[in-house]
């Protein structure tokens, strides 16, 4: 009877932490790079589950593809064109939060570009690289505190990568955007952990995304050979951070395929 008494209690207390969880329904939601990816499958898993999302793209027809995949969840998405690596972009975005969601309650970053070896690349070329990468994420995360503090608490989630961690070779600028990202972030979240806003990193590995250089035919052979994971996989990690209970959070979560290549 003990040992059946211990059980009940456990499954109450498992039963109360799961409605602890944070509900995505009706949270206001700004995804950067939301067009294509990563960010284009996160905008779509969000407004799924009811979530108001917007979000941005440099590409009026990538944004426009992006909105119609969304739109058949239950929640809303909008959107504008700008470029997160300019002030006037960053501007634009955050007056589009203000008037089309009234306040922010998540940031999800994922606006990067790749790159090629830094020797390999053009001055303007590898600087608009890291003014996109790392600059528009410190700037994204810049807006949404100064609307979270108003409202008390909300919740910061930068999409970095295991370039981190591999440093393979050609990824010298991308690798140090990333890292640059990953202290960032970690750093930030003690500074802002009083203010109620919780900060988490996703990492993912190869993603069959834009970003990879080799033909659709070659990601989807990767894909099937378990050596890439698809961009809604990497939406639904983010999901589960965000679904968390308000005391949690989820530093780094690393995702990657199961034969990953890592040199």
């Amino acid at each position: 009877m003990a040992s059946l008494a211990s059980e009940t209690q456990n499954a109450d207390e498992n039963s109360a932490r799961r409605r602890e969880h944070v509900a995505i329904e009706g949270k206001r939601i700004l995804v950067t790079g939301g067009t294509t990816g990563i960010g284009r499958a996160t905008v779509a898993q969000l407004v799924e589950e009811g979530a108001r999302v917007l979000t941005f793209g440099r590409d009026q027809a990538n944004l426009d593809e992006a909105l119609a995949y969304a739109r058949n969840g239950k929640g809303w998405c909008g959107g504008i064109t700008a470029d997160i690596s300019t002030r006037e972009g960053v501007d634009a975005v955050f007056a589009a939060v203000d008037e089309q969601l009234g306040g922010l309650d998540i940031l999800v970053a994922c606006a990067a570009l790749g790159a090629q070896p830094l020797h390999e690349m053009e001055e303007d070329d590898w600087r608009y690289v890291v003014d996109t990468n790392l600059i528009g994420y410190l700037a994204s995360a810049r807006g949404a505190i100064k609307r979270m503090e108003q409202q008390g608490g909300g919740h910061l989630v930068f999409v970095s990568s295991i370039s981190v961690e591999i440093k393979a070779e050609g990824e010298s600028v991308y690798s140090a955007t990333k890292a640059g990202i990953q202290a960032f972030a970690e750093t930030l979240r003690k500074e802002i952990a009083e203010k109620k806003i919780r900060v988490s990193v996703v990492q993912p590995g190869s993603v069959s995304t834009p970003m990879q250089e080799c033909s659709d035919d070659n990601k989807r052979q990767a894909v099937a050979n378990d050596e890439m994971l698809e961009a809604d996989e990497i939406a639904e990690a983010i999901l589960f951070v965000l679904t968390r209970s308000e005391r949690t959070d989820v530093v780094n979560l690393r995702i990657e395929p199961r034969l990953q290549k890592t040199s």
